[in-house]
């Protein structure tokens, strides 16, 4: 019975599962999580059902950690699932560029392409390069294949897309890519599933989370996304700032007179939720501290969505369904809550109690338009996507 590997690499984590196909769908055995945690390297793995099966705790290993952590990743596959055949390896990778449409079989040329789309996402791009760099080192003899955040967007009409450039910049790829498109697959399957009348028609997706986003689904397709050029656009995030005047980067170019280098550390980094309020890029610490602060830094993330989803509501010409996804989308019922009162009049009433229980419907039976949580799931993604690949290998 083949087996998918898939990972999601970050600076300091390594997000990894192990698939079985299990009829035409694969089927999680494992879930884990590796950390770069100060002097020590940590992996944590969950079964299928979500309880707990392997912890380990090790010093580092050298300075390369996608390449310790996998050799460790690896060595816990071969004892936990020893029969497993490993067909294949499936990496989520932040941007495809122009060239990616579809998840792709990577080589070397592959490799080198994605590897000049680095400055456009570059908390991201880099990690996610360096775990596919890992594996190859680490398998061989094992098919790895990219899929890409990007792909689900790349129907969008053109005027979703483009800025208002001289047409020159588009045609070289300056343009509204969109991410987070795994996430918006995933869900856009599951309410296929819940409510397919409703996934017929027009659906807004928000992905909450360290990074969010928000998505405008016209029957099954992403017709426009709060991200732009880079995963920066949009939304306040963690640490990232969301939209921006492009006058504050020249500003901080040209009378503070900052280096790129500096420009991007603030704008990655030091802003969003971190930056408004001076504590953390965390909305559970956020929610629990008092600081006046914090409040602002919430109640401007709240404010940016519910703009965000007037102008999505707009592009779709109506509303039939809204969804949340995400770790504070799912979780965090205080935000949902500020976010969606008030909205009758687009045809939104919240059950408050539904959502204060994080349930899958969280509209009351009068609310026109339907209200989800569905929980995402990138990781089946990725496998459903390197299965279909290597299918397609002779």
């Amino acid at each position: 019975m083949p087996h998918v590997v898939t990972l999601n690499a970050g600076s300091s984590s390594i997000k990894f599962a192990l698939f079985k196909l299990n009829g035409h769908e694969p089927e999680a055995l494992a879930l884990g999580l590796a950390e770069h945690l100060g002097a020590a390297r940590h992996i944590r793995v969950k079964d299928g059902a979500g309880a707990r099966s392997f912890e380990e705790r090790w010093a580092a290993e050298g300075e390369d950690f996608h390449k310790d952590a996998l050799d460790h990743v690896l060595a816990w596959r071969k004892t936990a699932f020893p029969a497993a055949q490993v067909v294949a390896a499936g990496h989520r990778v932040v941007h495809g560029g122009l060239r990616h449409e579809t998840p792709t079989l990577i080589d070397d040329e592959v490799l080198a392409y994605l590897e000049t789309l680095t400055p456009l996402a570059p908390l991201h791009e880099p990690h996610n390069l360096a775990g596919i760099r890992a594996a190859r080192a680490a398998w061989p003899h094992v098919q790895q294949v990219a899929c890409f955040d990007t792909s689900f967007h790349r129907a969008h009409p053109w005027v979703n897309d483009t800025f208002a450039l001289p047409r020159a910049y588009f045609d070289e790829g300056v343009r509204r890519y969109g991410f987070h498109g795994l996430s918006y697959e995933y869900v856009t399957g599951k309410l296929r599933e819940i409510a397919p009348h409703h996934a017929q028609g027009r659906v807004i997706v928000a992905h909450l989370g360290n990074g969010a986003s928000m998505c405008a689904i016209r029957d099954g397709v992403s017709v426009a996304s709060s991200m732009g050029f880079t995963a920066l656009d949009g939304l306040p995030m963690g640490t990232r700032c969301g939209q921006l005047d492009p006058g504050v980067v020249l500003y901080m170019l040209q009378t503070k007179g900052m280096t790129p280098e500096q420009i991007t550390d603030v704008l990655y980094k030091q802003s969003g939720l971190k930056g408004l309020s001076g504590l953390s890029a965390d909305m559970r610490a956020l929610e629990a501290a008092a600081t006046p602060e914090a409040r602002q830094a919430i109640e401007y993330f709240v404010f940016r969505i519910r703009r965000e989803a007037g102008g999505l509501a707009a592009v779709l010409k109506g509303l039939d369904a809204f969804v949340f996804c995400g770790g504070i989308g799912e979780n965090a019922w205080h935000v949902r809550e500020r976010v969606l009162e008030g909205m009758e009049w687009i045809g939104i009433e919240l059950d408050r109690e539904a959502n204060r229980a994080n349930a899958q419907i969280i509209s009351t039976p009068r609310s026109r338009v339907k209200l989800f949580i569905i929980p995402t799931n990138e990781e089946a993604m990725i496998a459903r996507h390197t299965l279909d690949v290597i299918s397609q290998i002779k």
